[in-house]
């Protein structure tokens, strides 16, 4: 499902922060090689992420689920030069491919990945030790990386969340996937510590502040 068309999309792009050439490149060698390119975030989110960063200040970033690193990257390219994200990711492939995007980077020594499960990798972390978080990863763990997810951010601190719309298909959901995504947005809701905002751009943007 498009939620908006492809020509309002390129035109938000075209008057959107620009991606950097190493982004570029990053995003099409995605698109040119990867089984499911679509799991890239996409410019207007990883735009969004960047414009958070600045406004809020973030210096320390978790992010859950990286792929080939586009999201890392944009995000590391906006955090101040002693800021750091740690990336969590499974699968060994998709750590390779990013590791060799970052190190053509000029932002390589922000980032830090953390292999493997990543509630297990959550686990190394300490109680609001994070400014923001962005969570891109398997839909059915959502419930869970909110919850701890949330535990590790500062007082203040925000929340992405992609793909909560998942085609639409969040209104009548059938699928674990769907349903898992439902219980996410509804456990949100009703989380009086949060306050929260769903945007319909790209597959569904949750946003939320710890207060």
């Amino acid at each position: 499902m498009h939620f908006v068309s492809e020509d309002i999309e390129k035109y938000c792009k075209d008057y959107s922060i620009t991606d950097s050439e190493l982004l570029i490149e990053l995003s099409k060698s995605t698109w040119e090689k990867e089984e499911i390119p679509q799991m890239l975030c996409g410019a207007l989110v990883g735009g969004l992420l960047q414009m958070l960063i600045k406004i809020s200040g973030a210096k320390r970033v978790l992010e859950i689920g990286m792929f080939t690193g586009y999201s890392t990257l944009k995000m590391a390219e906006a955090l101040p030069e002693d800021g750091e994200i740690h990336s969590c990711e499974l699968m060994v492939k998709h750590i390779q491919t990013a590791k060799g995007w970052f190190e053509k980077s000029d932002v390589n020594h922000k980032i830090s990945v953390h292999q493997g499960p990543a509630l297990a990798s959550l686990e190394n972390f300490r109680a609001g030790s994070f400014d923001m978080m962005f969570v891109d990863a398997d839909k059915t763990g959502y419930p869970e990386y909110y919850r701890k997810g949330t535990t590790l951010l500062k007082k203040g601190g925000i929340a992405i969340f992609d793909n909560m719309l998942w085609s639409g298909t969040v209104l009548n959901p059938e699928t674990d996937d769907a349903k898992a995504l439902r219980e996410t947005a509804e456990l949100i809701n009703d989380d009086v510590r949060l306050e929260q905002l769903l945007l319909p751009v790209r597959d569904g943007l949750m946003i939320y502040r710890k207060i």
